[in-house]
């Protein structure tokens, strides 16, 4: 058994694995890629959280656009007028409102 530890100390990879340089050297890294509070593993997942929200703003821009579109086409009267009645369902006085529904529209139990 001691002759094979000595025989192992005379290996070069033995010597530079055993050098105090190096074992000080690895455990700084696996502690700095995963135990600190900045690790590499939290990097990824806030670069993950930083993609979803993008995507999340990119979303949001594109429905002001839209709000904003639509708000500047109900500056008209009469589109206004449209809008209530199609999306409200409001109604002028003396006026009945009929609701027609196709059968493909219908929610029934086999197509939910």
């Amino acid at each position: 058994m001691a002759l094979r530890l000595k025989e192992l100390r005379k290996k070069k990879w033995f010597s530079i694995v055993t050098n105090l340089y190096v074992i000080i050297l690895t455990i700084f890294a696996i502690w700095m890629i995963f135990f600190d509070t900045n690790s590499l593993l939290i990097h990824a997942e806030l670069k993950k959280e930083i993609k979803n929200l993008e995507k999340t703003k990119d979303f949001l821009i594109n429905e002001i656009e839209k709000d904003k579109k639509t708000r500047d086409k109900l500056s008209d009267k009469s589109e206004l007028e449209k809008f209530a009645r199609e999306q409200y369902y409001l109604k002028k006085k003396n006026e009945e409102i009929y609701l027609i529904e196709y059968q493909d529209s219908i929610k029934t139990s086999k197509n939910e």
